[in-house]
Formats: structure tokens, C-alpha cells, sequence
């Protein structure tokens, strides 16, 4: 007995399916990163997207399969901004992802039937390429910044830290999705596969040669810096005091430099001299100056400003960081008018901070030149860069992860510590209010121990210093304007294929004998 079917059951059926394998494919890289760190997943976990995408029957279907892949992705990789924004974050993954539907349709193009060889190995080139424009593209401040790009999931792999020494994350994000097209191509394409696993060890070559050749930065002294993590103290003026007692505990230690996270002062130093006065003495007793974070209305501009302010046994020392790059919708909502709702269905900020104009190298009393941070701004690889061009022998980013504690956000953060010290040569501090704080050298190698989310304490770090100047600082951002010209030449490719193509005429007109032929009587 036959069953009736509707019309579009069973095609619906298979594209609610379909977009669920999507979503979940797209999710899968999320594991690379921390807090599960599998890293050595990122070398295979966008291949189930890869062989999906490709697999699609048309155009229209590659480019939803690449939205819904980026949906995943952003979803899994942000998940812990939930509590904050609430259902808006669906929102901003739906939006987001969307950058992804052009790649889907690249997939497809390049990979998709049965491409020969030379395509395949072009697709090896395309792809990659396609994705880091992509992750370009979303590294817009305006977009949410570069957080979660898939080349920072390997900020403990030392081969991958070389390389972002030479191309930066962008580097690295090429190489990883590289050797995931190579593998989908090498599972499903039984011609191609001695010329994807030539592909695969062409990667691994030329890792190898950046791994002999990038140069290594010279040691040139050390210095001792002292991290202050209060923990999370919710009274502004008790996490205060609680910085100031594990600071004076470090009398007698011999440090050069103390560092206080993001937000550890609430109060303008202006118009509060004497907190500024109680940071100077704490800077006698332990004999440094102190890096503090204010995050307050100004006395001398109209908004709030988060800024990093260098203290001395005089007082401040007139040397400050006014934080240039903003987090949307924790410290401003863009284009607040159409969605200042945001505020009503999350913890969106409910004022805009002021931004700063200008990146600040400062000096300490030994003439170390330290470079600051705010937070999320250890998240772009141009601010470190542009900061060790200007000088800097030091990064230093102070942070705040206190509304996500108990998420995967705390080791994302730092774990971007160990990116910025490899690209740029430069040992970086990564100094928290709340955990995780972390000191990587000048090639990304953790020094010392974490400070989890679970301290409240301070530590003290032999920090090296470096001179030298890696490829990536003095090249800047050549992989992604690689990308862009594979991209370019490929396009220009396939438009002229196409234009070459023949196009089909209108029918030829039945000859005049079969025009006068009877037809025969069928029987």
C-alpha cells in the first residue's frame, strides 16, 4: 500500500535537517578554543561544514548553509555573553552569520561536484581565503570585534605561535582551514587525494621553514611586575581596599611595576585626591609606580572614560590611556536609537562611554616603555602592533571578565595574551580584576602560573624584555591582502569561464523533409 506524500513534506523535512546538521557543524571549531582547548580539533572540525556546503544543490542552498554554519559558530563561540544580552544574542548570531552565506556559495563553486585536480587545489587557496575575509570583515569594532578568530585557538601551539609572529592570527587562520579543505577534499575526491595530501604536507613545509627562518627576539633585561586580582567584590570602595592590601603586601619584593586590573577604581583621581593620595603611598611603601584602571565621569570632560592612569610616590604622573575601542552594547549600544531595546532584554549599558583618541606609550622611572590596554582591546591585533612601532618594550592589558566568571570568557581572554606577545615580540600582561590574569614572553610562552577565577591574591612575575623586530610588526597585515588578491584572481577567473562559456541558441527549425514527411499511423 502506497502512502500519499504532500507535495513538499518530505524536501521540507530534509531542509529543517539539513539546517540543523548546519548549525550544529558550524559550532564544532567552538571546541578548539578555551575552556576545553582541544586545539588539535581545529584542524578537522570544519570539515563536516566543508562537506556539507559543498553537497548543496544550488546556489541559493550553499549560501543559507554558510549562514547557518556562521550562526552556529558565533552562537558556540559566544555563548557566554547569554546572561548578558539575553535572546538578543540569537540576534546577533543570525546577523553575523549572515557574513558567511558568500563563503557557503565560494564552497560550493570551488569544491562542490567533481573538481579536477588543479580546481581542487585551488580551492586549498580560495577557501582559507575566503574564510579570513569573513573574519575580517566581523573584526569591525562595530561587528563585535575580532574575538573568536579560529587562528587564536592556537595561542598554545608553539609552530602556530611562530607563524603569528611572521602573519599574524590571520596566518594562522589560513593554515588551519587550509588543512581542512585539504582533508574534506582528500575524503570524498579519490583522483585528488595524492594532491591533497601533497597539499597537507606543503603546510607542514612551509611551517617547518617559518619555524627555522622567523627571527627571534633578542633578551634585553628583565622586569618585575606585580599583578593585584582582588576577586569579585561587589562594594566599589571594599574591592579598593582589598587592592590596597594585597599591594602593600608586596613591600619588600622588589617589583618594578604593580598592575591593577580593569575598573579598579570607580572614582575620578581629579576629583577624588584622596584616593589619589592613598595609590602614592601604596607606591613609596612597595617602592614602584602603580598602573590603576578608572572607570568614572570626568572632571575635566563631559562622559565616562575608562582609563589607565600611571601613579607615583607624587601622585599621578600625568601619564594616562584614555580606552579607544569599546565593547558594543557592554560599554555602548551602536546606533543607539534603533536599538537601544537591547537595554530591556539584557545588561546592555544603559550610557555610551567616551572614547579616547589616541594610543599612549608610557614611561616608568626606569625608562621601560610600557604600552596599555583596556580589555577587549587585546582582542585587535593592529593596537599591540601599532604600540610596539611606537616603542613599547611591554604590553599591558587590564581587565574585567567579572559578569562571566564562570564561563568559558575568562580564558578566552587571556589565552589572546599569548597571540599579541608572538605577533609583536613583546611580552605582554594580562591583568584582571577578577581572573584569569596571565604573563606570556616575548614568543608567546606562558611565564608563570594563571591566576584563576577562584584568587584573590597577587603575584609576582620575572617578566623578560625584548628587542627586535618580528615580520608581522613590520609587515603588518600582508596575509589578509594576500587573501584578498587570491580572492580577486579567482573571481576574475571564474567570471571570464563564464563569459567564455558558450550560451545555448534557440532550436534549430525541423529540416523540410521532416516538415513534408506524413506521420505514420501509430498502431
Amino acid at each position: 500500500m502506497r502512502i500519499p506524500v504532500g507535495r513538499h513534506g518530505p524536501r521540507l523535512s530534509s531542509a529543517w535537517w539539513r539546517g540543523a546538521a548546519a548549525l550544529l557543524a558550524g559550532a564544532l571549531p567552538a571546541l578548539a578554543f578555551p575552556a576545553p582547548a582541544l586545539w588539535w580539533s581545529a584542524y578537522g572540525a570544519l570539515v563536516p561544514l566543508l562537506l556539507l556546503v559543498r553537497s548543496a544543490g544550488s546556489v541559493r542552498r550553499a549560501a543559507l548553509d554558510g549562514w547557518l554554519g556562521g550562526t552556529g559558530f558565533m552562537l558556540a563561540v559566544h555563548h557566554w555573553l547569554l546572561p548578558s544580552l539575553s535572546v538578543f544574542i540569537v540576534v546577533l548570531a543570525g546577523l553575523l552569520g549572515l557574513l558567511w552565506a558568500p563563503w557557503g556559495v565560494l564552497v560550493r563553486s570551488a569544491m562542490g561536484g567533481r573538481p579536477s585536480v588543479p580546481r581542487a587545489l585551488t580551492a586549498v587557496v580560495v577557501v582559507p581565503s575566503g574564510w579570513l575575509v569573513v573574519e575580517l570583515c566581523r573584526s569591525w569594532q562595530g561587528l563585535g570585534g575580532p574575538w573568536g578568530l579560529l587562528g587564536a585557538s592556537q595561542w598554545q601551539v608553539p609552530f602556530a605561535l611562530r607563524l603569528a609572529s611572521v602573519g599574524g592570527v590571520w596566518l594562522v587562520s589560513l593554515l588551519v582551514v587550509a588543512v581542512n579543505t585539504a582533508v574534506a577534499l582528500l575524503v570524498v575526491l579519490r583522483p585528488a587525494r595524492i594532491a591533497m595530501v601533497s597539499a597537507l604536507m606543503v603546510c607542514a613545509l612551509l611551517t617547518g621553514a617559518v619555524w627555522m627562518w622567523a627571527p627571534h627576539m633578542r633578551e634585553e633585561g628583565r622586569i618585575r611586575i606585580a599583578v593585584v586580582q582582588p576577586g569579585v567584590i561587589e562594594n566599589g570602595d571594599a574591592r579598593f581596599a582589598r587592592g590596597e592590601a594585597l599591594t602593600r603586601a608586596l613591600a619588600g619584593r622588589h617589583v618594578d611595576l604593580v598592575v591593577w586590573g580593569e575598573s579598579s577604581v570607580g572614582q575620578d583621581l581629579a576629583a577624588r585626591p584622596d584616593l589619589a593620595a592613598r595609590i602614592a603611598k601604596l607606591s613609596t611603601e612597595v617602592g614602584a609606580d602603580i598602573l590603576v584602571n578608572v572607570d568614572a565621569r570626568r572632571s575635566d570632560k563631559p562622559g565616562i572614560f575608562k582609563s589607565s592612569v600611571l601613579v607615583g610616590p607624587h601622585g599621578p604622573t600625568g601619564q594616562r590611556y584614555d580606552k579607544m575601542r569599546l565593547v558594543p552594547f557592554g560599554e555602548y549600544i551602536p546606533a543607539r536609537s534603533l536599538l537601544g531595546w537591547a537595554t530591556s532584554v539584557g545588561k546592555a549599558a544603559d550610557e555610551d562611554r567616551r572614547r579616547g583618541t589616541t594610543p599612549v606609550v608610557m614611561t616608568l622611572p626606569d625608562a621601560v616603555r610600557v604600552g596599555p590596554l583596556v580589555c577587549f582591546e587585546s582582542a585587535f591585533p593592529d593596537m599591540s602592533r601599532h604600540l610596539v612601532r611606537g616603542g613599547a618594550q611591554l604590553l599591558i592589558a587590564q581587565s574585567s571578565t567579572s559578569s562571566f566568571q564562570d564561563t568559558w570568557a575568562p580564558a578566552q581572554h587571556a589565552s589572546l595574551a599569548a597571540l599579541r606577545a608572538a605577533e609583536t615580540g613583546r611580552s605582554m600582561v594580562h591583568a584582571t580584576l577578577t581572573g584569569i590574569s596571565a604573563v606570556h614572553g616575548p614568543d608567546g610562552a606562558r611565564i608563570g602560573a594563571w591566576l584563576p577565577t577562584s584568587a584573590s591574591t597577587s603575584a609576582v612575575y620575572d617578566v623578560p624584555l625584548a628587542t627586535g623586530t618580528t615580520p608581522y610588526v613590520r609587515l603588518g597585515d600582508w596575509a589578509v591582502y594576500a587573501a584578498l588578491v587570491a580572492l580577486a584572481g579567482y573571481c576574475a577567473a571564474e567570471g571570464a569561464r563564464a563569459f567564455r562559456k558558450p550560451v545555448p541558441g534557440p532550436p534549430a527549425p525541423p529540416s523540410r523533409t521532416a516538415r513534408e514527411s506524413p506521420a505514420r499511423p501509430g498502431r
